[in-house]
């Protein structure tokens, strides 16, 4: 994202359920939202952090537990947090349970800064990190709704200029935090053309789109089940099979579930623009591709290290050759690719699939990235355990 993209960033927050405004005070609220975030490569959403709120970009990150804001002050001076504006503002202390080490389900390095204060680090798979204090603070809906104290990141060293909502199934998520049974977004379809930001939705709570979603339900691991491979916080479905332009390609339904090491889970993840397959998914997949399009395939060229099913020309054509892609789940569900969406633009006139080799990423699971979500809800119904899935016209939805 270029700066200027980023700060044409519109933050709406708008109220649908009704609450007591009487009560300031409430125990158990129903965090009923909507909010509209803004689409490129990552679903970027501003969200009223502390007390009196202060806005701060976030990516919507359902592969992420931690959820972490800037808190360092950079010349030129940008949008990051100032703890000394909020009064609900406070620093974990060393003796926090959280800074010592081994805490189950808990992988976030912590250490005790020379304040005696908690520091965490944290290494995501793409190279980027971020650092700094882990704090308590509140997310301020509006006058009479607030999340209670929140512990998050507060990075005084990151390479990325936003923050991460993190919501996974970890204990330490925005989501199991805050206490929200479900969440929903709506990720609208790429603009090619620069600077431009299409705009999407993200509800937290109930999304009023819901009746006609179709529901996958989610695999969940004791620890008893716990791999060296499996990510255990993620949110994992039961993925079947691939169908490209209308053929189903031989492709066993057990590559995409955790074999005896972990490795194999198929997961929803926002947070990862293009989708990942292990080898023996993405091999079927490439060749089925290669046999539809022949020689047109760019040679040697692997874009971001990740993608080599890329092509210089008319991304029309090849789209047409390819046809669509399918995603098949179980109880019939599918999550469906037209033609139009199975290439990226990558920039300099290079088009690509979508679909990149978990292997070449260094991860051993199938991940289906933002980049396959495109112009559909996606549904997290954390109490019933299960991912709904849902066409739609995101981009009008969101105006």
């Amino acid at each position: 994202l270029s700066k200027n993209t980023t700060s044409k960033m519109l933050y709406k927050s708008q109220l649908i359920s009704t609450s007591n405004h009487n009560n300031t005070q409430i125990k158990t609220p129903s965090y009923n939202y909507k909010f509209s975030f803004k689409y490129s490569m990552a679903l970027i959403v501003n969200l009223p952090i502390g007390t009196p709120p202060q806005l701060q970009q976030m990516v919507l990150d359902t592969g992420s537990q931690l959820s972490w804001i800037q808190c360092h002050k950079k010349a030129p001076p940008t949008a990051s947090f100032d703890p000394s504006l909020s009064s609900t503002f406070s620093i974990l202390p060393c003796t926090h349970p959280l800074c010592k080490p081994r805490i189950p389900d808990f992988t976030l390095p912590t250490s005790c800064d020379q304040n005696r204060l908690c520091h965490y680090s944290y290494f995501y798979a793409d190279g980027t990190y971020a650092e700094g204090n882990l704090v308590r603070e509140k997310f301020t809906f509006s006058r009479s709704v607030s999340t209670p104290p929140l512990i998050l990141g507060c990075a005084t060293e990151s390479t990325d200029p936003r923050g991460i909502l993190g919501m996974n199934l970890g204990r330490l998520s925005f989501a199991h935090q805050s206490k929200i049974t479900k969440f929903s977004y709506c990720v609208p379809t790429r603009q090619t053309r620069p600077g431009i930001s299409p705009t999407g939705s993200f509800y937290l709570g109930n999304n009023p789109n819901s009746k006609g979603f179709r529901y996958v339900g989610m695999l969940t691991f004791s620890k008893s089940q716990r791999m060296p491979n499996l990510d255990p916080l993620a949110y994992t479905i039961p993925m079947q099979g691939i169908r490209i332009g209308g053929k189903k390609l031989s492709i066993s339904p057990a590559v995409f579930r955790a074999d005896a090491g972990g490795s194999g889970q198929t997961m929803v993840d926002s947070g990862s623009e293009f989708t990942y397959l292990v080898s023996d998914a993405y091999d079927k997949v490439r060749a089925e591709v290669v046999r539809a399009v022949g020689s047109r395939i760019k040679k040697g060229y692997v874009y971001g290290g990740v993608a080599d099913m890329c092509f210089d020309g008319n991304a029309v054509e090849i789209g047409r050759l390819i046809g669509e892609m399918v995603f098949e789940f179980e109880r019939g569900v599918e999550v469906v690719i037209p033609k139009e969406r199975v290439l990226a633009d990558v920039g300099g006139g290079v088009h690509c699939v979508g679909i990149g080799s978990s292997d070449k990423l260094g991860a051993a699971s199938n991940i289906i990235g933002n980049f396959h979500q495109q112009n559909m809800w996606v549904e997290f119904d954390l109490l019933h355990r299960r991912i709904g899935f849902g066409r739609a016209d995101c981009s009008r939805l969101a105006k």
